[in-house]
Parts: C-alpha cells; structure tokens; sequence
C-alpha cells in the first residue's frame, strides 16, 4: 500500500487545488452571467473529449508507461490553469475561456484516471481493492470539506488570481509524488488490438458475453444521465435560493464533503458491503431521495443535515461498482475494457449537462414564476420565484433515479453479479 498512499496524496493535492479552481469559477460565472447554462456547458465541454479519446485511451493504457500517462495528465491540466491566472490577469478571462480549459482538463484528466484505475489492481492486493477505490472516494470528499472554506477566503482576499495560483503550486506537489514512485505495468502485454476501434470492439466483445457485466453497465448508464442533470444544475439553484450567498453553497459542499469523508473512512476500515452490489444500488437510492429533501428543504439546517447524509452514502455506490470491476476484469486487458466501458457509460452524461440548464432557464424557471404554468400545481411544494423551477426539475430526475436503483434487484444478472461467473 506505500507506492498507493503516496500516490493518492499527491493526487489529493492536486483534486484539492482543483476543487478550489471548480468553486472560484463557479462563483465568477455564475456573478458575471446570472444563468445556469453556461454553467451546465462547462460540464458538457469537459466530458465531450473524454469521450472522443476513450476509443484510444484504453490501448495507450495497456501499452504504454502509465506512470508517464498520468504525469502527463498532471502537467496539462498545470498548464491550463497557468493560462487561465494569464487571461485573469490580462483582463482577457471569458467564460468560453472556461470551456477550453475544461475540454483540456477532461481530456488529459480521462487519460490519468483511466491509468490509475488499471495501475491499482497490480498496486494493491485484492483484499485491499475496495479500501483503495474507498480512500479515492476520502479524496474527493475531503478536497469538498476544505475547498469551500479556504476557496471562500481566498477568493474574498484576492480573488480568482490567489485560487489559480494555488491550483498551479498543488499540481507541482502531484507530479513530484508521481515521480518519486514505480508504478508496474501488465506482465503480459496484449497483442491485438492494433488500432483504437478493435480495442473498443475487443471490450464491446468482451462485456458482451458477460450479462452480469452488461446489467451493472446498462444501470450506469442511464445514472449517468440521471446524475449529470442534476449537479449540472445544483450549484446554481443554491445559489438563486440564497440570494447569491456562496456561504451556502460552500457550507453545503463542506457538510457533503465531511459526510463524504465520513463514507469513505467507514469502507477503508470495514471494506465495505460483504455484497458490494448491495452498495451500488441502496446507497444509489439513498443518494437521490436525499437530493430530492434538499430541493424541498427551505431551512438551512435542515439543507446542512441532508448534505451531511448524502455525502455519506456518495461513496458507496462508486467504490462498490469499481470493486466489482476489479475483480472481475483481468489486469491486462482492464485499460481496453475500463475504456470501453467509461465510454458506454458517460455517452449519457453531456446529454444530461447540454440539457439541464436550457430546461432550466427556459421552462422549469419560467413555469415556477408567479402564474407560471406549474407554480398553482407545484408551489405549494416547492414555492415559487428564483430558484423553485430548477428545485423542481431536480426533485423529478432524482425520482427517476431512486426508482432506477431499487429497481436494479429485479434485475438477476444485477443482483446476483458477484456469483454468477459471467
């Protein structure tokens, strides 16, 4: 577990600094625009080149050196943020400047998760395997305990220039953490594919003769597209229901981010469901009916304890599902199969972002203002005025969800995916 934890520190440096960047920039669009569209495209320009790479990712994955694939992951994404800190600087910052960023930063962030996750199975035991997919989850949800209150500071004190320069310094720490270790690569080396469309044709291969497989990535793909309306639209909702306070908004990252800490200590030390399938689908469900509270919920302390729940469940599901990948995917074909599936699985997710804020600002916004067409149905729930159309919209795609995820234990190849051999 050394060559691990010294990799998932550096790495944490650098989600935390990001994290810090994705809070400023958040706060700076949403000041400079006032709408949840622009927003919601940040989104969809990050995902769309993970995408279009992923039918050549999974074969540089398995081919080439993934310690240099991740270090140049890290130094990109550096590089982008150092050109974002000379706009700002410039007085030339745009906010289509943050959708250029955010295609650089996804494409070259794919490629470095995708060799992380095919490195961890020959870095860690299999014992280990969803303690380690755990202390990622303990990552990211630490990086949202911090981010908010420093991110605040710092962007109070000196605005976007002191985040971005932090950002810079965190990925300088993750190179360095890279650097200092050996990360293994597959003992045998494939020897087919050739080119980028027969590894996605040799993973499309591969999970279709395996049903269990093909259940637990048919759930993940319409989560997906579940998921990506809603946090496409999260932000700016708290945002319009608190008056711009970005207090709010950052103390409910903070509480999401500690109940999140929370969960993902909790698998470290226990290793999670002995069913792992069983911490896909309930902690799923968990997860959406404590989004639709918080769209419901009017009194901050009541929005805080929710964020706290959710937070707790959100890893879960990902540990549990990445678990379950692990050990039922051989390791010298992970990068072509892990690829092919990242691809199948987010194909939905820059649907749900390109869709989420134009439904936002031009129906469920609209439709919940004083006499809008739902606000004498739905404004008694939700109320009515800024903020109540995207509650709405969020509260009825975390339904969908909830129902998606208690519905997977009718599928058998879902529920019983651990023992069936395929």
């Amino acid at each position: 577990m050394r060559t691990f934890l010294i990799i998932w520190l550096g790495q944490f440096a650098s989600l935390l600094g990001s994290e810090l960047t994705n809070f400023a920039i958040t706060l700076w669009a949403w000041e400079i625009t006032g709408q949840a569209t622009p927003l919601s495209l940040i989104m969809v320009f990050t995902q769309i080149p993970k995408l279009l790479v992923s039918p050549f990712a999974g074969i540089w994955v398995d081919r080439y050196s993934r310690k240099h694939l991740m270090l140049l992951g890290d130094l990109v994404a550096g590089l982008s943020t150092i050109a974002l800190l000379m706009l700002f600087l410039m007085d030339h910052l745009q906010v289509w400047h943050l959708y250029i960023s955010g295609a650089i930063n996804g494409l070259f962030g794919y490629i470095q998760g995708l060799a992380y996750s095919a490195s961890l199975s020959l870095i860690v035991t299999e014992k280990h395997y969803a303690r380690a997919t755990a202390l990622g989850s303990v990552q990211m949800s630490g990086s949202y305990v911090l981010a908010p209150a420093l991110a605040g500071a710092l962007y109070a004190a000196t605005g976007l220039t002191g985040v971005l320069s932090v950002d810079i310094v965190t990925f300088g720490m993750a190179i360095t953490s890279l650097a200092l270790v050996k990360i293994p690569q597959p003992s045998a080396q494939p020897a087919e594919p050739q080119t980028s469309w027969s590894a996605l044709a040799f993973g499309l291969q591969y999970l279709w003769v395996r049903p269990s497989l093909m259940a637990l990535l048919s759930f993940w793909i319409v989560n997906s597209l579940i998921g990506s309306t809603i946090f496409a639209i999260l932000p700016a909702m708290v945002l319009a229901r608190s008056n711009n306070n970005p207090l709010i908004w950052g103390t409910l990252l903070a509480f999401f981010g500690t109940g999140g800490l929370l969960g993902g200590l909790t698998i470290s030390i226990s290793g999670g469901p002995k069913r792992r399938i069983h911490g896909v689908l309930i902690a799923s469900a968990l997860w959406k009916f404590g989004i639709i509270v918080l769209a419901l919920a009017q009194q901050t302390v009541t929005k805080i304890g929710t964020a706290l729940v959710c937070g707790f469940c959100s890893p879960f599901p990902e540990s549990a599902s990445q678990a379950i990948w692990m050990s039922k995917v051989e390791p010298e074909v992970q990068g072509r199969v892990f690829a092919t599936q990242f691809l199948l699985t987010q194909l939905s997710s820059p649907i749900g972002y390109a869709i989420a804020g134009p439904l936002a600002d031009h129906f469920f916004e609209p439709a919940m203002q004083p006499g809008g067409i739902l606000a004498g149905l739905f404004g008694p729930i939700f109320g009515t005025g800024l903020g109540a159309g995207m509650a709405l919209q969020i509260s009825i795609f975390a339904t969908c969800g909830m129902l998606l995820a208690m519905g997977g234990y009718c599928v058998r190849q879902l529920k019983l995916i651990e023992t069936l051999d395929h």
